[in-house]
This record gives C-alpha cells, structure tokens and sequence, in this order.
C-alpha cells in the first residue's frame, strides 16, 4: 500500500502543463512576477551584498543562471542561493495562510536558476512552479501549527518546494520525487530564535532552502538516495520537528484543489502577522475620523502565533526588525496611512510620532482569531480614544488575501514600485518584466531576464 509521501510523489510525477486549470496557470504568472519584484527590491538591501560576495568569490565566473540583484551570470546554485536571499528580505513576497510557508522565495529562485541552466521553457517553469507550491503547502499543513513555533516554515519546508519544483524540472518519476524529498528533508532548518536579535538569519533561510534544494534535485538526477519516509518515519521531520502532524495533508484533493490559488500577495511591507490588524486599524480610522492623535490605545487581538513571532520584538533597532514590531506597523498605518518600503525606509525607527504610537498598542491572544488561524487570518483591533470612547473593527479577508486579492494592475504598480525601491530595473526594463511575466506560458526558452549587463560591462573592461 501506498504511503502519503508516495502518493503525493505519483501526483508530482503525473503533473503536466495540460492538466492545469486556465486559473492556474495565470495565478502562477501572477506570482512569478510578484517574487521578481521582492528579489529586485533586495538590491543593496543588508545583508544581500553579504550573499552576492560569497557568491561571487566561491561560485563560478559564469555560467547560464542569473543573480538578479548584481546582475552577474554563474551556477544555478548560486544564483538561486542570492536571488531566495533577496527576495525575502523587504517582506514583499507571497505567503500561504495555512501552511504559513512563503512559497514563492524558495520556488521561483530554484526554478528559474535551473530553467535558464536546461534551457527551459516558459510552460515547464510553470509547472515545476506548480508542483513546488502544491507540495510544499501540503507538507507545511502537514507538519501543523507546533512546528512553526519553533522552525522558520519557509527554511524548512521550503527547502523541500524548491527540491520538488528542480525535480519537475529534471522530469523525475515517483520513485526519484521520494527520493529527492529524502534529500531535501534531512537538510531542511531553520529557528526563530534571530528575531531576538535583529539577526540576518531570515535571508540565509531562504538562501539555504533554494539552493539546497536544488542541490538535492541534481544529485537526485545522478542516482543519490534519500529516506523514503522522511516526512512520517520513526526519525523523520514529523518525529522531531511537530507534536501535531496530520498525513492527511499531503493528499488532500491532489488535482481538485491547487494550492497555489490559496497564496495571498503582500500589501504592506511588514511580517504577515501585522497585516490583519493594520487593515483593521486602517478602516476603524476611516469609519470614525479618527487622527492618530485622538488615539490613546490600539489593542491588536491576534492568533497565538502573532504572539510567538512579533512579541520578542519590543525595541527594534534596525528597518527589517521594525517590520517584526506591532506598535511599529500600526504606528506606520496610523500615522502615515500605509506601511509601505518608503514609510518603512524613511519613517519606521526615525518618525517620533510613529515611535510614540508604537508605546501605545498592544497584542492579545483573541481565541475567535487563534481558532481560525491558520486557515484564516483575522484582524481584530479595539481603540480607545483620548476622550474616552472606544470602537473595535474586524476584517476578515485582509488586503491581497485570495478573497480580497490584488489585481493584475495593482501587482503591475506593486511590482514598479518594487523594481524602483533599490534601483533594480529601470521603468524600461521594469516594463519589459511585466510583459516577459504575463507571457511566460509563451516563451520558448527561460533565458536570463536582464541579460547580465554589469558582468558583461566588466567582461569587455577586463579584455580591454
């Protein structure tokens, strides 16, 4: 009899361009450009320069995979290993509520350094994409709430999306799949422990996730073996990294149910965990007139989780940290009327008025919202203004959520602002972007996408 990781391995292996839903297909073109737009943000963001050195100083001199932020051609491990970092660093990419795994980090930087390493088209890229989200979704949901109390999911788990995404890549069966999981698996980590600190900690995970799993898919493709049941075995991730495992999970509607249709896009720059609350905030002000200087307290009620990720950040000291800090966010949204990369830039730890509204709020574990999370992520917020009246607002579908998701022209004036952010592209080539992504379905070959102009610039000075 089939176990879950197997059945879950025979779908992977099955998936094809033609068995995906039209809604699919464009859902992934969608994210695809939304992950592009976080990795060209990440341009000279700490600690990338830190990731784009190592890359550059034990990686190849070329090769046929691009390093978005540094515009350099080298091996697909280290373009992947560069452009995870990048990407997860403005806390503008996507994120899956209920496996609380942000898919696209890890999947697209794997995907598309070895796409343009096997000369790849636009619609296999889609389908590993695919196939990457749908299991790492699944073994998130998989792996439950306790493991993301302690594991950063997206190290973890997402160590194995981009290990599957490469192997859809590599036209893996069933049996190398399993085998690939088993790879990627005895890899995956990653601890929340750095959020205490403000360390870079966030950027290797997502570094190490894509570039170890693409590491496990090409030596899967040479005939490496891995644990058969390394999700569910005796010593395997659910024995030491969960208490509250489901197997059920990982099959559960394979074919009728796409993950990837689930994924929320980011609207504010900040830990999804604030994004409920600052919605909330944002629309009590707007119903009530309210100015952030007629507000005495802001009660954030939250799901446990935002408890265990933003609470130890009481004091940020530096632009990233403040994006993990409640009172920040909210002071942002109050003060400023949006948490965006420029408010976060400018304003988050310079703005007195935003770091005297940041004293004022408060988190508390709500059991309505810690009972619908992770599936939904509810924001509820009480106010109590300086002349003593009080008002409460709930959301429950928060911007860039799937039931109150972006527009292709909203991800459009996202994705330029992110492009624009670090001067990652120019608004030429941000809009040759948007138009290489809307059609990606229809390119014949996934060639690197800023043609590598500062490498090819030091190449002719160096021949000179």
């Amino acid at each position: 009899m089939n176990h879950p990781t197997r059945t879950l391995a025979a779908f992977l292996a099955d998936l094809h361009y033609e068995a995906l839903p039209e809604r699919v297909v464009s859902r992934c073109e969608e994210l695809c450009l939304d992950w592009l737009g976080s990795a060209l943000a990440g341009k000279s963001q700490p600690p990338i320069p830190l990731f784009e050195r190592y890359a550059q100083r034990m990686g190849p001199t070329g090769g046929a995979s691009e390093s978005l932020t540094d515009r350099r051609l080298t091996s697909p491990h280290f373009a992947a290993l560069v452009n995870a970092a990048a990407s997860h660093v403005v806390e503008q990419d996507d994120l899956h509520n209920s496996s609380v795994l942000h898919p696209g980090t890890v999947v697209f930087p794997a995907t598309l350094a070895a796409a343009q390493e096997l000369g790849a088209s636009g619609r296999e890229l889609i389908v590993a994409a695919v196939a990457g989200y749908e299991a790492g979704v699944r073994i998130g949901e998989f792996l439950g709430r306790s493991h993301y109390a302690t594991f950063h999911t997206t190290g973890t788990v997402g160590t194995l999306a981009a290990a599957v995404a490469v192997g859809k890549l590599l036209g893996f069966d069933e049996d190398r799949f399993v085998h690939v999981l088993g790879s990627a698996g005895t890899q995956a980590a990653g601890l929340w422990e750095f959020l205490r600190d403000g360390a870079h900690s966030k950027q290797l995970h997502t570094a190490k996730a894509a570039a170890d799993g693409l590491l496990a898919a090409y030596l899967t493709e040479e005939g490496l073996t891995g644990a058969q049941r390394i999700l569910d075995g005796k010593q395997g991730m659910a024995a030491g990294m969960s208490q509250d495992t489901d197997p059920g999970y990982l099959t559960d509607c394979l074919g009728e149910r796409w993950a990837l249709e689930e994924t929320s896009f980011k609207f504010h720059a900040s830990c999804r965990h604030t994004h409920p609350a600052a919605d909330a905030l944002l629309a009590l002000m707007q119903a009530h007139d309210l100015s952030h200087r007629d507000i005495e307290h802001v009660t954030a009620r939250v799901h446990q989780a935002a408890i265990d990720v933003l609470g130890p950040v009481t004091r940020p000291t530096s632009i990233h940290q403040a994006k993990f800090s409640m009172g920040t966010v909210l002071g942002l949204i109050a003060v400023h009327g949006q948490a965006g990369l420029d408010e976060f830039q400018r304003r988050a730890l310079e703005d007195e008025q935003v770091i005297t509204f940041k004293e004022r709020v408060s988190m508390q574990l709500d059991p309505e919202v810690d009972a619908a999370y992770p599936k939904k992520w509810l924001g509820r917020v009480a106010v109590t203004t300086r002349d003593g009246q009080t008002f409460s607002q709930a959301i429950d579908d928060p911007k860039g959520d799937p039931g109150n998701t972006l527009s292709r022209d909203e991800l459009e004036d996202k994705f330029r602002r992110l492009a624009a952010f670090s001067g990652g592209a120019s608004p030429t080539e941000a809009r040759q972007l948007i138009d290489w992504a809307w059609q990606l379905r229809e390119q014949p070959r996934i060639v690197p996408l800023l043609q590598a102009r500062e490498n090819t610039r030091e190449n002719k000075g160096a021949d000179a």
